[in-house]
């Protein structure tokens, strides 16, 4: 076991939040006991992850999503008070990391997603340096599309752009549809993230270079755990990733 602050700290130490300008507060964001014994790991701080990790025991959780947004209007009404109220009543601790979870090399969720589908991060690219770009050898985009599909378990959103073997795949996981512009630039011929809007579409078509949304929670699932066991072996403490499913 540990104590909540020395868990910050090597969060922190690990993470680095300080260098990302992002949407939400990261690190700690409700205190809970000071005595730490086992992580709970998940992608967002659902009522049911919470649910769950209190019924495995946990006295701490990580997550990518947390509570708190920029734009939330603060009041502690409805679900913030459920989700809120469960935390507060079993005395658990959450932490949230956002963009930092995303960019951490080797153990965050662009890393392992890339990990995941085989591909070698070679260059980054896109605001604060969050997309990834790995060398790659596919026939084309479907076949890349069926490769991401077998390792993810789901379907996924395929606009194929030109017909032409794939050599410079670019991704960067969940909401990053807004990155497809930088891959493009930055020379990939195709780009995965988890969503798409209606501007993408019509740009793959325009620019030849295939996009692939396949699902904001299915592409962040990876990071969380991998960060929260790399610590539990780091402090001596008990982990657990729980998947609450998200067809988003």
């Amino acid at each position: 076991m540990t104590d909540r602050q020395d868990l910050q700290t090597a969060l922190d130490t690990l993470l680095q939040p300080e260098r990302f300008k992002d949407y939400c507060p990261n690190g700690l964001q409700v205190e809970g006991g000071n005595t730490v014994r086992k992580i709970v790991s998940g992608v967002t701080a659902s009522l049911a992850l919470i649910d769950a990790a209190i019924a495995e025991g946990a006295d701490t959780i990580l997550v990518h999503h947390g509570l708190f947004w920029r734009g939330h209007d603060g009041r502690v009404t409805g679900w913030m008070r459920q989700r809120l109220g469960r935390l507060l009543e079993h005395n658990i601790n959450l932490f949230a990391y956002h963009l930092p979870l995303d960019a951490l090399a080797g153990l965050g969720n662009n890393a392992q997603l890339g990990q995941k589908l085989g591909l070698q991060t070679s260059a980054w690219f896109g605001e604060q340096q969050l997309g990834c770009m790995g060398e790659a050898d596919f026939s084309g985009a479907q076949a890349l599309a069926q490769h991401v599909e077998s390792v993810l378990g789901r379907s996924v959103v395929l606009v194929p752009g030109r017909a032409a073997p794939l050599r410079r795949v670019a991704w960067c996981t969940g909401g990053a549809q807004s990155y497809f512009e930088a891959a493009i630039a930055a020379g990939a011929d195709a780009f995965i993230t988890g969503e798409i809007s209606e501007p993408q579409a019509h740009l793959a078509r325009e620019t030849g270079v295939a996009y692939l949304a396949c699902g904001h929670h299915a592409t962040e699932r990876y990071g969380a755990p991998a960060v929260a066991a790399h610590i539990a072996a780091q402090l001596g403490l008990e982990h657990q990733f729980i998947d609450i499913d998200n067809p988003a």
